[in-house]
């Protein structure tokens, strides 16, 4: 990953990784009753395959546990995400 890339941030309804204000990755979003309901996730032709997606996932597991939310996972990336990794399923909402 190039330098200036690495960092997510968070933005409304989204975990997104940009550089120089062109967004290159993102994962989004909504929240209802303690659910987070994510239904996509994108990275940039240029960052795939260097684990951006897996880094987002990472970062809303990591903001769900803070806030005390579940997530719902709908898209497919962070679906396998959930059913390969079982220290993640304390977040994950049934």
């Amino acid at each position: 990953m190039e330098e200036g890339t690495s960092a997510v941030t968070h933005v409304d309804g989204a975990f997104v990784i940009e550089d120089g204000g062109k967004r290159l990755a993102e994962t989004t979003y909504t929240l209802a009753n303690n659910v987070m309901t994510m239904p996509h996730t994108w990275v940039d032709d240029s960052l795939r395959g260097h684990g951006v997606a897996s880094k987002l996932v990472d970062t809303a597991v990591a903001y769900a546990r803070e806030h005390h939310y579940k997530i719902l996972p709908v898209c497919s990336f962070v679906k396998a995400e959930f059913d390969k990794d079982p220290s993640i399923q304390d977040v994950r909402a049934a």
